[in-house]
C-alpha cells in the first residue's frame, strides 16, 4: 500500500508526504514547522513515522521550515551536494545535522522505500525531482520547478502510478499580472516553471504510457487559478479520447493546506 498527500503546494510553500506501510518521507519543507506538523496531524500522519526529508532545491518555498523541522523530527536530510552547500551557507543546515548528498540519477533507500532522483531544469543551485517506489511496486513521482520537460524527466515519469506535475502558470495571466518584466521572463524561461498547457500535453503522454493518477502542483498565486490548471489538463486529456475516472484521475493540490490522502 502506498500513500500520497501534499501538505502544501504552491508559490508560497511546498511539502509532500509519501509513504508505504512501514516507511515515509517528506519531499521539501517550505512552510513553518508548526504549519507542517498541523497539516500532518489533520491527515493522521504520525511525525515519528517520517524517516527522512528529501529536498528538491534551496528556494525558500521549499526549505523555509526545514531547519526547525529537522531538529523536531531528528531525521536525516537528502539533497544534492550543491544544495547542501547552499543550505549550510544560509544557516539552514546546522552543524551536527545528518545530511546525505544525492547525485541526480542516484538510487537510495529510506526504510523500505526505493528513491530515484532526477535533474529538473530550474534556476537554482541544483534542482531535482524524486520518484519513490514502495515494496508492493507502486511508483509515485514529484516533478515540479522546471522550465521544460526534458527527455530524462519524461523517462522517469513514464509508468508511474501517480505523478504530481507542476502546472504553475497560465500565460495570459502571467502576461497581465503585476510581476516585473524580468520575473515574468524568468518564470516563462527554460529554467523557470511549467505552464498549464505544457503540463497538460505531458499528461497525455503519461496516460499513453500507463500512468493514471495525476496531481497538479506548485500553482502560482498570482498567475494561475486551480480552475484554470484543472481545465487545461482535463480538456487536453478528454480531447485526446481519455476518460476521467476510467483512464485517469485528476486533482489540484491545495496551496493553503493539506490535500486529501491518496491511497494506492
Amino acid at each position: 500500500m502506498a500513500r500520497f498527500c501534499t501538505l502544501f503546494s504552491g508559490s508560497s510553500g511546498n511539502s509532500t508526504y509519501i509513504a508505504a506501510s512501514d516507511s515515509a518521507v517528506l519531499v521539501d519543507a517550505g512552510r513553518s514547522c508548526k504549519q507542517l506538523l498541523a497539516a500532518m496531524e489533520s491527515r493522521g500522519i504520525e511525525p515519528r513515522s517520517i524517516g527522512a526529508v528529501l529536498v528538491t532545491h534551496e528556494h525558500t518555498d521549499h526549505v523555509s521550515g526545514l531547519r526547525v523541522l529537522l531538529k523536531k523530527l531528528g531525521v536525516p536530510l537528502y539533497a544534492t551536494p550543491e544544495v547542501l552547500e547552499r543550505l549550510r551557507w544560509d544557516g539552514v543546515l546546522v552543524p551536527g545535522q545528518e545530511a546525505h548528498p544525492v547525485a541526480a540519477g542516484e538510487r537510495m533507500t529510506v526504510g523500505s522505500l526505493v528513491i530515484d532522483s532526477f535533474d529538473t531544469p530550474h534556476d537554482s543551485a541544483h534542482s531535482v525531482g524524486y520518484r519513490v517506489e514502495t515494496p508492493d511496486g507502486r511508483r509515485l513521482a514529484v516533478a515540479t520547478d522546471m522550465g521544460y520537460i526534458s527527455d530524462s524527466v519524461a523517462q522517469m515519469l513514464r509508468g508511474c502510478d501517480l505523478v504530481m506535475l507542476e502546472s504553475n502558470y497560465e500565460p495570459g495571466m502571467l502576461s497581465a499580472c503585476d510581476y516585473p518584466y524580468y520575473l515574468k521572463r524568468r518564470i516563462a524561461s527554460n529554467t523557470g516553471h511549467l505552464s498549464n498547457e505544457v503540463c497538460a500535453q505531458e499528461l497525455i503522454e503519461l496516460v499513453r504510457t500507463g500512468s493514471t493518477r495525476f496531481v497538479l502542483g506548485h500553482l502560482s498565486q498570482n498567475s494561475n487559478t486551480p480552475e484554470n490548471a484543472y481545465q487545461a489538463s482535463y480538456c487536453a486529456l478528454t480531447a485526446g479520447g481519455m476518460r476521467e475516472g476510467i483512464d485517469f484521475t485528476l486533482t489540484v493540490a491545495s496551496r493553503s493546506g493539506p490535500s486529501e490522502m491518496v491511497v494506492l
